[in-house]
Protein backbone atom coordinates (compact mmCIF):
# COMPACT_ATOMS: atom_id res chain seq x y z
CA UNK A 1 0.00 0.00 0.00
CA UNK A 2 1.64 3.43 -0.83
CA UNK A 3 2.44 6.12 2.11
CA UNK A 4 -0.62 8.25 2.64
CA UNK A 5 -0.21 11.87 1.86
CA UNK A 6 -1.18 12.83 5.46
CA UNK A 7 2.05 11.77 6.51
CA UNK A 8 3.49 15.32 5.35
CA UNK A 9 1.11 17.17 7.55
CA UNK A 10 1.65 14.80 10.60
CA UNK A 11 5.29 16.06 10.26
CA UNK A 12 3.99 19.63 9.91
CA UNK A 13 1.68 19.35 12.98
CA UNK A 14 5.11 17.12 14.90
CA UNK A 15 7.35 20.24 13.47
CA UNK A 16 5.62 23.15 15.11
CA UNK A 17 4.87 21.21 18.01
CA UNK A 18 8.00 20.20 18.89
CA UNK A 19 9.07 24.06 17.73
CA UNK A 20 6.90 25.90 20.25
CA UNK A 21 8.27 23.04 22.78
CA UNK A 22 12.16 24.39 22.33
CA UNK A 23 11.01 28.16 22.25
CA UNK A 24 9.72 27.37 25.67
CA UNK A 25 12.51 25.05 27.17
CA UNK A 26 15.45 26.71 25.68
CA UNK A 27 14.34 30.14 25.60
CA UNK A 28 15.02 30.79 28.86
CA UNK A 29 18.55 32.26 28.34
CA UNK A 30 17.24 35.15 26.08
CA UNK A 31 15.27 36.82 29.16
CA UNK A 32 18.17 36.81 31.08
CA UNK A 33 19.15 39.88 30.88
CA UNK A 34 15.79 41.28 31.88
CA UNK A 35 15.48 38.85 34.59
CA UNK A 36 18.36 39.98 36.34
CA UNK A 37 17.43 43.67 35.74
CA UNK A 38 13.89 43.16 36.92
CA UNK A 39 14.56 41.08 39.90
CA UNK A 40 17.96 41.75 40.49
CA UNK A 41 19.79 38.67 40.56
CA UNK A 42 22.75 37.39 40.12
CA UNK A 43 24.10 35.59 37.62
CA UNK A 44 24.12 31.95 39.77
CA UNK A 45 20.34 33.04 40.92
CA UNK A 46 19.37 33.66 37.06
CA UNK A 47 20.30 30.24 36.22
CA UNK A 48 17.91 28.41 38.89
CA UNK A 49 15.24 29.89 36.32
CA UNK A 50 16.91 29.02 33.24
CA UNK A 51 17.51 25.24 34.65
CA UNK A 52 14.12 24.95 35.83
CA UNK A 53 12.63 23.77 32.31
CA UNK A 54 15.52 21.15 31.03
CA UNK A 55 15.13 19.92 34.62
CA UNK A 56 11.39 18.91 34.34
CA UNK A 57 12.52 17.52 30.71
CA UNK A 58 14.85 14.96 32.27
CA UNK A 59 12.79 13.83 34.63
CA UNK A 60 9.78 12.75 32.77
CA UNK A 61 10.76 11.94 29.39
CA UNK A 62 11.24 8.37 29.79
CA UNK A 63 7.93 8.30 31.12
CA UNK A 64 6.89 10.05 28.25
CA UNK A 65 8.28 7.50 26.09
CA UNK A 66 6.54 4.65 28.04
CA UNK A 67 3.40 6.21 28.10
CA UNK A 68 3.38 6.67 24.16
CA UNK A 69 4.34 3.17 23.71
CA UNK A 70 1.48 1.99 25.40
CA UNK A 71 -1.35 4.92 24.92
CA UNK A 72 -0.10 6.00 21.31
CA UNK A 73 1.32 9.72 20.64
CA UNK A 74 -1.70 11.74 19.78
CA UNK A 75 -2.74 11.46 23.12
CA UNK A 76 0.20 11.72 24.83
CA UNK A 77 1.19 14.86 22.57
CA UNK A 78 -1.95 16.44 22.86
CA UNK A 79 -2.37 16.25 26.51
CA UNK A 80 1.72 16.97 27.02
CA UNK A 81 0.72 20.57 24.90
CA UNK A 82 -1.91 21.60 27.12
CA UNK A 83 -0.25 21.13 30.18
CA UNK A 84 2.49 22.93 28.87
CA UNK A 85 0.26 25.97 27.26
CA UNK A 86 -1.66 25.97 31.45
CA UNK A 87 1.90 25.34 32.98
CA UNK A 88 4.21 28.23 30.62
CA UNK A 89 0.22 30.42 30.22
CA UNK A 90 0.36 30.82 34.71
CA UNK A 91 3.58 31.75 34.58
CA UNK A 92 2.79 34.56 31.76
CA UNK A 93 0.06 35.43 33.58
CA UNK A 94 -0.72 34.56 37.09
CA UNK A 95 2.14 34.55 39.88
CA UNK A 96 5.37 36.22 40.84
CA UNK A 97 6.78 34.32 43.66
CA UNK A 98 10.20 32.87 42.82
CA UNK A 99 9.04 29.67 44.30
CA UNK A 100 5.62 29.35 42.69
CA UNK A 101 6.90 30.78 38.91
CA UNK A 102 10.08 28.35 39.69
CA UNK A 103 7.62 25.15 40.05
CA UNK A 104 5.64 26.16 37.21
CA UNK A 105 8.66 26.41 34.94
CA UNK A 106 9.76 22.57 35.77
CA UNK A 107 6.11 21.35 35.44
CA UNK A 108 6.04 23.06 32.07
CA UNK A 109 9.55 21.25 30.77
CA UNK A 110 8.02 18.45 32.51
CA UNK A 111 4.64 18.40 30.38
CA UNK A 112 7.31 19.45 27.02
CA UNK A 113 8.88 16.15 27.40
CA UNK A 114 5.94 14.89 26.09
CA UNK A 115 6.92 16.14 22.35
CA UNK A 116 10.47 15.15 22.56
CA UNK A 117 9.21 11.69 23.60
CA UNK A 118 6.44 11.05 21.33
CA UNK A 119 6.71 13.01 18.10
CA UNK A 120 9.93 11.14 16.81
CA UNK A 121 7.96 7.68 17.17
CA UNK A 122 4.72 9.27 15.59
CA UNK A 123 6.89 10.57 12.55
CA UNK A 124 8.81 7.02 12.11
CA UNK A 125 5.20 5.58 11.96
CA UNK A 126 3.80 7.55 9.30
CA UNK A 127 6.68 7.40 7.00
CA UNK A 128 8.43 4.49 4.94
CA UNK A 129 12.02 3.83 5.66
CA UNK A 130 13.13 5.16 2.54
CA UNK A 131 11.83 8.98 3.87
CA UNK A 132 12.54 8.45 7.22
CA UNK A 133 15.84 10.32 7.18
CA UNK A 134 14.12 13.09 5.17
CA UNK A 135 11.54 13.09 7.57
CA UNK A 136 13.42 12.99 10.94
CA UNK A 137 15.85 15.44 9.20
CA UNK A 138 13.36 17.97 9.08
CA UNK A 139 11.89 17.31 12.06
CA UNK A 140 15.35 17.87 14.22
CA UNK A 141 15.52 21.66 12.33
CA UNK A 142 12.22 22.31 14.89
CA UNK A 143 14.84 22.90 18.02
CA UNK A 144 17.27 25.46 15.77
CA UNK A 145 13.31 26.99 14.83
CA UNK A 146 12.14 27.06 18.44
CA UNK A 147 15.32 28.58 19.83
CA UNK A 148 15.35 31.02 16.75
CA UNK A 149 11.69 32.61 17.53
CA UNK A 150 12.27 32.23 21.30
CA UNK A 151 15.67 34.49 20.30
CA UNK A 152 14.01 36.98 17.67
CA UNK A 153 10.79 37.60 20.05
CA UNK A 154 11.76 37.04 23.55
CA UNK A 155 13.70 40.18 24.30
CA UNK A 156 12.58 42.82 22.42
CA UNK A 157 9.06 41.64 24.29
CA UNK A 158 10.72 41.29 27.80
CA UNK A 159 12.08 44.76 27.86
CA UNK A 160 8.18 45.84 27.20
CA UNK A 161 6.10 43.80 28.83
CA UNK A 162 8.42 41.75 31.69
CA UNK A 163 10.51 38.77 31.62
CA UNK A 164 7.50 36.11 32.83
CA UNK A 165 4.68 37.89 30.67
CA UNK A 166 6.62 37.54 27.31
CA UNK A 167 6.47 33.63 27.87
CA UNK A 168 2.71 34.02 26.39
CA UNK A 169 4.55 33.31 22.84
CA UNK A 170 5.64 29.97 23.24
CA UNK A 171 2.35 29.24 25.49
CA UNK A 172 0.56 30.28 22.91
CA UNK A 173 2.45 28.23 20.23
CA UNK A 174 1.87 24.80 22.56
CA UNK A 175 -1.10 25.84 22.54
CA UNK A 176 -2.26 26.13 18.95
CA UNK A 177 0.08 22.56 18.31
CA UNK A 178 -2.58 20.94 20.87
CA UNK A 179 -5.23 22.02 18.90
CA UNK A 180 -3.53 20.71 15.25
CA UNK A 181 -2.44 17.33 16.94
CA UNK A 182 -6.24 16.93 17.85
CA UNK A 183 -7.77 17.84 14.28
CA UNK A 184 -4.70 16.55 12.01
CA UNK A 185 -2.74 14.48 13.73
CA UNK A 186 -4.00 10.40 13.70
CA UNK A 187 -1.60 7.60 15.33
CA UNK A 188 -0.20 5.66 12.32
CA UNK A 189 -0.87 1.98 11.99
CA UNK A 190 1.13 -0.79 14.64
CA UNK A 191 2.68 -4.00 13.43
CA UNK A 192 1.62 -6.93 15.65
CA UNK A 193 2.94 -7.17 18.69
CA UNK A 194 5.03 -10.03 17.74
CA UNK A 195 6.12 -8.67 14.72
CA UNK A 196 7.06 -5.44 16.04
CA UNK A 197 9.46 -7.42 18.19
CA UNK A 198 9.46 -10.55 18.69
CA UNK A 199 12.13 -11.04 21.31
CA UNK A 200 11.19 -8.10 23.83
CA UNK A 201 13.54 -5.45 24.77
CA UNK A 202 16.12 -4.72 22.90
CA UNK A 203 18.28 -3.47 25.82
CA UNK A 204 19.42 -6.58 25.86
CA UNK A 205 21.60 -6.22 22.77
CA UNK A 206 24.51 -3.69 23.37
CA UNK A 207 23.67 -2.19 20.16
CA UNK A 208 21.19 0.55 21.54
CA UNK A 209 23.32 1.10 24.18
CA UNK A 210 26.10 1.84 21.99
CA UNK A 211 24.44 4.37 19.61
CA UNK A 212 23.45 6.42 22.98
CA UNK A 213 26.52 6.56 23.84
CA UNK A 214 27.63 7.44 21.11
CA UNK A 215 25.44 10.28 19.78
CA UNK A 216 26.21 11.40 23.26
CA UNK A 217 29.68 11.95 22.43
CA UNK A 218 28.66 13.99 19.69
CA UNK A 219 26.65 16.57 21.69
CA UNK A 220 30.38 17.72 22.68
CA UNK A 221 31.46 18.87 19.75
CA UNK A 222 28.07 20.38 18.97
CA UNK A 223 28.08 22.15 22.01
CA UNK A 224 31.32 23.05 22.06
CA UNK A 225 31.03 25.48 18.99
CA UNK A 226 27.39 26.33 19.78
CA UNK A 227 28.07 27.74 23.99
CA UNK A 228 32.02 29.31 22.95
CA UNK A 229 31.83 30.10 19.12
CA UNK A 230 30.07 33.92 19.84
CA UNK A 231 32.27 34.28 22.83
CA UNK A 232 35.78 32.73 20.59
CA UNK A 233 34.89 35.26 18.35
CA UNK A 234 34.37 38.72 20.39
CA UNK A 235 37.32 37.48 22.63
CA UNK A 236 39.86 36.17 20.45
CA UNK A 237 39.03 37.09 16.95
CA UNK A 238 38.20 41.16 17.95
CA UNK A 239 34.41 40.86 16.26
CA UNK A 240 31.84 42.86 17.30
CA UNK A 241 29.08 41.07 19.26
CA UNK A 242 26.86 42.02 17.17
CA UNK A 243 28.84 40.66 13.66
CA UNK A 244 29.55 37.48 15.55
CA UNK A 245 26.05 37.14 16.73
CA UNK A 246 25.60 36.92 13.25
CA UNK A 247 28.22 34.83 11.55
CA UNK A 248 26.69 32.14 14.50
CA UNK A 249 22.81 32.65 13.81
CA UNK A 250 23.80 31.97 9.50
CA UNK A 251 25.93 28.66 10.94
CA UNK A 252 22.82 27.91 13.00
CA UNK A 253 20.50 27.85 9.76
CA UNK A 254 23.18 26.16 7.63
CA UNK A 255 23.01 23.29 10.45
CA UNK A 256 19.33 22.83 10.59
CA UNK A 257 19.73 22.35 6.37
CA UNK A 258 22.49 20.24 6.89
CA UNK A 259 20.36 18.09 9.16
CA UNK A 260 18.22 17.46 6.85
CA UNK A 261 21.03 16.82 3.60
CA UNK A 262 22.00 14.40 5.98
CA UNK A 263 18.89 12.77 6.37
CA UNK A 264 18.30 12.25 2.77
CA UNK A 265 21.66 10.80 2.47
CA UNK A 266 20.63 7.74 4.75
CA UNK A 267 18.38 6.96 2.92
CA UNK A 268 19.60 6.99 -0.21
CA UNK A 269 22.74 5.05 1.43
CA UNK A 270 20.06 2.64 3.22
CA UNK A 271 22.18 3.17 6.61
CA UNK A 272 21.94 5.99 9.21
CA UNK A 273 25.12 4.49 11.15
CA UNK A 274 27.67 4.31 8.65
CA UNK A 275 27.27 8.54 7.76
CA UNK A 276 26.35 8.45 11.29
CA UNK A 277 30.49 7.11 11.95
CA UNK A 278 31.77 9.64 8.75
CA UNK A 279 30.37 12.39 10.25
CA UNK A 280 31.74 11.56 13.95
CA UNK A 281 35.14 11.40 12.19
CA UNK A 282 34.39 14.93 10.22
CA UNK A 283 33.63 16.26 13.75
CA UNK A 284 36.84 15.60 15.04
CA UNK A 285 38.78 17.03 12.47
CA UNK A 286 36.92 20.02 12.20
CA UNK A 287 37.22 20.62 15.94
CA UNK A 288 40.92 19.73 15.40
CA UNK A 289 41.49 22.34 12.84
CA UNK A 290 39.41 25.18 15.18
CA UNK A 291 42.37 24.17 17.66
CA UNK A 292 45.26 25.07 14.86
CA UNK A 293 43.71 27.89 13.66
CA UNK A 294 43.72 29.59 17.17
CA UNK A 295 46.77 28.50 17.25
CA UNK A 296 48.51 29.81 14.12
CA UNK A 297 45.88 31.20 11.74
CA UNK A 298 42.67 32.98 12.91
CA UNK A 299 41.31 32.96 9.35
CA UNK A 300 41.61 28.54 9.85
CA UNK A 301 39.77 29.37 12.96
CA UNK A 302 36.64 31.11 11.57
CA UNK A 303 36.57 28.74 8.69
CA UNK A 304 36.59 25.95 10.63
CA UNK A 305 34.00 27.24 12.98
CA UNK A 306 31.39 27.76 9.98
CA UNK A 307 32.37 24.40 8.91
CA UNK A 308 31.52 22.86 12.27
CA UNK A 309 28.75 24.29 12.99
CA UNK A 310 27.39 22.59 10.15
CA UNK A 311 29.07 19.20 10.81
CA UNK A 312 28.68 18.84 14.39
CA UNK A 313 24.90 19.13 14.10
CA UNK A 314 24.37 17.02 11.05
CA UNK A 315 24.06 13.38 13.01
CA UNK A 316 21.59 14.43 15.41
CA UNK A 317 18.20 13.18 13.25
CA UNK A 318 20.44 10.35 11.76
CA UNK A 319 20.76 8.73 15.77
CA UNK A 320 16.54 9.46 16.65
CA UNK A 321 16.10 7.56 13.16
CA UNK A 322 18.67 4.87 14.15
CA UNK A 323 17.65 4.40 17.77
CA UNK A 324 13.67 4.26 16.72
CA UNK A 325 14.01 1.35 13.88
CA UNK A 326 16.52 -0.43 16.33
CA UNK A 327 14.23 -0.57 19.28
CA UNK A 328 11.10 -1.22 16.89
CA UNK A 329 7.72 0.26 17.46
CA UNK A 330 7.09 -1.77 20.24
CA UNK A 331 9.78 -0.02 21.89
CA UNK A 332 10.59 3.13 20.53
CA UNK A 333 8.93 5.75 22.41
CA UNK A 334 11.43 4.26 25.48
CA UNK A 335 13.82 4.38 23.39
CA UNK A 336 13.89 8.13 22.44
CA UNK A 337 13.27 9.39 25.77
CA UNK A 338 15.94 7.02 26.81
CA UNK A 339 17.69 9.02 23.95
CA UNK A 340 16.88 12.17 24.72
CA UNK A 341 17.73 11.89 28.30
CA UNK A 342 21.11 11.19 27.33
CA UNK A 343 21.88 14.08 24.82
CA UNK A 344 20.51 16.68 27.58
CA UNK A 345 22.48 15.11 30.12
CA UNK A 346 25.03 15.48 27.97
CA UNK A 347 24.57 19.28 26.53
CA UNK A 348 23.83 20.47 30.25
CA UNK A 349 27.17 19.22 31.04
CA UNK A 350 29.89 20.15 28.56
CA UNK A 351 29.18 23.77 28.47
CA UNK A 352 30.39 23.86 32.57
CA UNK A 353 33.33 21.45 31.57
CA UNK A 354 34.60 22.62 28.81
CA UNK A 355 34.27 26.30 30.09
CA UNK A 356 36.67 24.88 32.97
CA UNK A 357 39.20 23.48 30.43
CA UNK A 358 39.62 26.42 28.18
CA UNK A 359 39.42 28.88 30.98
CA UNK A 360 42.57 26.67 32.50
CA UNK A 361 43.98 25.59 29.41
CA UNK A 362 43.27 28.12 26.13
CA UNK A 363 41.27 27.30 23.30
CA UNK A 364 43.47 25.82 22.09
CA UNK A 365 43.82 23.08 24.21
CA UNK A 366 40.06 22.85 25.29
CA UNK A 367 38.88 22.59 21.38
CA UNK A 368 41.86 19.69 20.97
CA UNK A 369 40.49 17.97 23.94
CA UNK A 370 36.93 18.41 22.94
CA UNK A 371 37.99 16.62 19.37
CA UNK A 372 38.21 13.34 21.88
CA UNK A 373 34.61 12.67 22.20
CA UNK A 374 33.92 12.34 18.84
CA UNK A 375 36.69 10.54 17.52
CA UNK A 376 35.88 7.86 20.82
CA UNK A 377 32.06 7.82 18.94
CA UNK A 378 33.91 6.59 15.67
CA UNK A 379 34.90 3.17 17.39
CA UNK A 380 31.43 3.05 19.42
CA UNK A 381 29.19 3.64 16.52
CA UNK A 382 27.66 -0.07 16.03
CA UNK A 383 28.19 0.03 12.21
CA UNK A 384 28.26 -3.63 11.70
CA UNK A 385 25.54 -4.19 13.81
CA UNK A 386 23.55 -2.29 11.94
CA UNK A 387 20.05 -4.87 10.35
CA UNK A 388 16.93 -3.86 8.75
CA UNK A 389 14.35 -2.71 11.02
CA UNK A 390 11.07 -4.83 12.00
CA UNK A 391 8.86 -1.80 11.15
Amino acid sequence: MPPSSRRWAVLAVGVLAQTGACAFVYGIPFLVPTLRDTLGLSLAGVGVYVAAPTTGLLLTLIAWGAAADRFGERRVMGTGLLLTAAAVGAVATGPTAPAAVLTLLVVGGAAAASVFAANGRMIMGWFPRSERGLAMGIRQTAQPLGVAVAGLVLPGLATRVGPFAALIVPAAVCLLAAVLVGVVVRDPARPPQDAAHPVGTPYRSPVLWRVHAASALLVVPQFAIAAFGTEYLVRQQGWGVAAAGAFMAVVQIAGALGRIATGVWSDRARSRLRPMRQLAVGATLVLLVLALGDAVAPWLAVVALAVGGVVTVADNGLAFTAVAEIAGSAWSGKALGIQNTGQNVVSSLTPVVLGGLIGATGYAAGFALAAVAPLLAVGITPVRDETPPTW
